[in-house]
């Protein structure tokens, strides 16, 4: 008995295969959507984020280090939220969640980038075949020179890709990251946005949210920052591992006077 020729059996598989992954991407979506909507009651426990970090430090540190202690938005200074709106993202009382200025701005500047190391990467192999030619011997592989890239991400993007994304660097990623943002701006108020970043952003290795980081710093409460200690605070979050180091570089410094004169100007949600 003839069950059909390969051909006619192999659409009918493919559009099955299809709506599965429909099924399960449309899934994952209303997931995240209900988890989100729990959050306007509830503070999730932790990030994705940080069990990544967890995971890590515990593979790398002798010693598991940990600290963080929630704030509800009426224990978060004023000075401290408006620091991090200056610093991260100055739109965000007023944009829906992504700001497709920015991520154009980032986009021209990472192209700029990625440009510039080719050039210094070419540079450096033509040296180093110079070198060899003239009798260095085995010269050593040239190095690999990275571009530094930059997201363009508001604040809302980057608490969604914190709560359920991982850190690599794709379309599809990013894709996901913004469907998230529209999800909590069109759930949560920005208050609760903003109170949900500030208590599970990393400020340095095992220090996550403003409480752990009032403490761990000036040995105060996310409450009592002045508006200079808040500012430090908030030009570490773009890169807090490697700013701990030097909280108080001339680079650190010069950033946090030029985020004290930006705050007053900044609109609270």
């Amino acid at each position: 008995m003839s069950t059909g020729s390969p051909s006619g059996r192999f659409w009918p598989e493919v559009g099955r295969l299809l709506a599965l992954v429909l099924v399960c991407a449309l899934s994952l979506q209303l997931w995240f959507l209900l988890r989100i909507a729990t959050m306007a009651v509830i503070a999730p426990a932790s990030t994705s984020f940080q069990r990544s970090e967890a995971l890590r430090l515990l593979g790398e540190e002798s010693e598991f280090r940990w600290s963080q202690e929630w704030a509800d938005a009426e224990q978060l200074s004023k000075h401290l939220r408006r620091a991090v709106i200056a610093s991260e993202d100055a739109g965000f009382a007023n944009h829906p969640g992504v700001e497709w200025e920015a991520i154009e701005a980032a986009l021209s500047r990472n192209e700029k980038a990625e440009a510039r190391a080719e050039r210094l990467q070419a540079q450096q192999a033509k040296r180093a075949a110079q070198a060899s030619s003239k009798g260095g011997g085995n010269a050593a592989p040239a190095k690999k020179i990275e571009p530094k890239v930059v997201g363009g991400s508001t604040i809302t993007q980057q608490l969604a890709k914190n709560l359920f994304l991982s850190g690599e660097r794709t379309l599809a990623r990013k894709g996901q990251e913004m469907i998230l943002a529209f999800m909590l701006e069109g759930l949560l108020d920005k208050q609760r946005i903003l109170t949900l970043y500030l208590n599970h952003v990393e400020f340095g290795a095992g220090i996550f949210g403003a409480e752990a980081a009032a403490q761990h710093y000036f040995r105060s409460t996310a409450a009592k920052l002045s508006a200079e200690q808040a500012a430090r605070l908030a030009v570490m979050l773009p890169a807090p591992k490697l700013r701990q180091r030097q909280p108080y570089s001339p680079f650190m410094n010069s950033r946090t006077a030029t985020i004290v004169a930006r705050m007053s100007a900044v609109e609270l949600p």
